[in-house]
């Protein structure tokens, strides 16, 4: 059935019938073809990898914009290196990557427009001020697909990766796909590669679906993510592998005082069959930014490999918000260094204007049928001593450590409960906190129904 949906996915719009069943990915989708299609090439596109055709592709997409309120359209590129700038998609749109298809990032920033940060981050991510508009973007748009016959996005990141290592960024880097304030999206059936910071960024988003990509970038290209659900909600990423060098997932919501004044959580994620690998960072990641709050997300058939670290909550104070109801199921890990990381010490403030008195909340995180071997460290659960960590419930955790390990748990201000784990956890997390294992068992006994998105 996935498989039928995405294929129609190609060339379709994507609405859904609002059934659901064990989670977001198991919405039903109602397709409608696209009734008009038109190739690059009659934009006067050239596919020679040197021609840079990002007029080829405004005019393209404004052409198709009148087709919105007619069943709305498809752009076709085929085979072909097209190197393009910045450019902006239209709703009832259908962008489709030929198999040989590569839509390359120019390397010349005057080719990517500048604009404002986003509201609940309040600067830009890399460095004060504005920002570097992404390759591919939407703006308030609803019913877009952008997929393909395995065709490839290519960020050609190098360049901005030396210029954030060298601190010489004019703007904080651009994304590869960023969609803001939009509604029924659909990225399917692609390669992602080298992006110069985020690839795939739903932001302000609703009903997301990510489904069989490919991403990846380099071990050394610095704080580059694969997918990054941020203060969105109903988000399925499913049947994808994602190679990063920093996170594979991280799920976000807003900065400090900017993501509290915003107050829009990333609510309802599903996340399942996925293959996850991290160099410098976690395969999967909450936070830091998680000020508009993070809950109701459900993984499940998830394995993450060769990775420093594997599933990591981060968050400090100052930040606010909350990560709440997660469970985490079906973990397959190996070579990982630190498999399971909770903190109340990490990330930076965006200026001098957060209250210090923001604390965040850590409450009702299930961590349960895991499975890892080559295992450095088990756990490091470090939280706040004014807003201690607390439900932690860890179930059925197996994992097999490296020899000279110097220890496997390390906690402090947190409480949890576990049962069945191995190697055994650290008192904080054997029931010595009021009404955990309880609320934990309750969790678990009623995980089917918890985990509806």
């Amino acid at each position: 059935m996935v498989a039928l949906l995405l294929l129609l996915a190609l060339s379709n719009a994507v609405k859904t019938n609002g059934d659901k069943s064990d989670g977001q990915c198991d919405y039903k989708l109602t397709l409608e073809p696209r009734p008009h299609s038109v190739s690059i090439l009659e934009f006067g596109a050239v596919g020679d990898g040197k021609t840079l055709n990002t007029l080829a592709f405004r005019n393209a997409i404004f052409y198709l914009k009148s087709f919105a309120d007619k069943g709305g359209a498809q752009l076709y590129v085929p085979p072909g290196r097209w190197l393009t700038g910045s450019f902006n998609l239209t709703s009832h749109l259908t962008l489709f990557l030929e198999k040989g298809a590569v839509i390359l990032g120019s390397q010349d920033p005057s080719h990517w427009e500048v604009v404002e940060p986003l509201p609940s981050y309040g600067r830009g991510v890399d460095v004060p001020g504005r920002r570097y508009r992404s390759l591919i973007n939407g703006y308030m748009l609803l019913d877009v697909v952008i997929t393909g016959d395995n065709g490839t996005i290519d960020g050609q990141g190098s360049v901005w990766w030396d210029w954030y290592n060298y601190h010489s960024l004019n703007y904080s880097r651009p994304h590869l796909v960023e969609f803001v304030a939009s509604e029924y999206l659909v990225v399917s059936n692609l390669t992602f590669l080298n992006a110069p910071a985020y690839n795939i960024h739903p932001v302000y988003c609703s009903n997301v679906h990510v489904q069989n990509v490919s991403i990846s970038a380099p071990p050394d290209s610095p704080y580059t993510v694969g997918v990054v659900p941020d203060s969105s909600d109903n988000v399925c990423i499913e049947d994808c592998i994602i190679d990063m060098g920093y996170d594979a997932i991280a799920l976000k919501s807003g900065w400090d005082e900017y993501g509290i004044a915003y107050g829009r959580p990333t609510t309802n994620v599903h996340i399942r069959r996925v293959r996850l690998k991290s160099y410098s960072g976690s395969s999967l990641a909450f936070g830091s930014e998680m000020s508009g709050g993070i809950s109701d997300v459900h993984v499940e058939q998830v394995y993450l490999y060769n990775s420093f670290g594997g599933i990591e909550f981060r968050t400090i104070k100052g930040r606010g918000g909350y990560i709440k109801r997660i469970i985490i199921s079906d973990v397959e890990m190996a070579n990982i260094f630190l498999a399971f990381a909770a903190t109340g010490q990490c990330g930076s403030h965006p200026d001098n204007n957060y209250d210090p008195n923001a604390l965040p909340v850590f409450d009702h995180i299930t961590l349960q049928d895991v499975i890892g071997t080559n295992i450095t460290i088990a756990g490091s659960f470090t939280g706040i001593q004014e807003s201690p960590f607390t439900s932690i419930c860890l179930f059925n955790v197996s994992f097999s450590i490296s020899s000279g390990s110097p220890t496997s748990w390390v906690c402090s201000n947190v409480f949890g409960f576990s049962e069945s784990v191995y190697p055994e956890p650290c008192p904080d997390l054997q029931s010595s906190y009021p009404n955990s294992s309880s609320a934990c068992l309750s969790l678990l006994h009623f995980n089917g129904e918890v985990a509806v998105l």
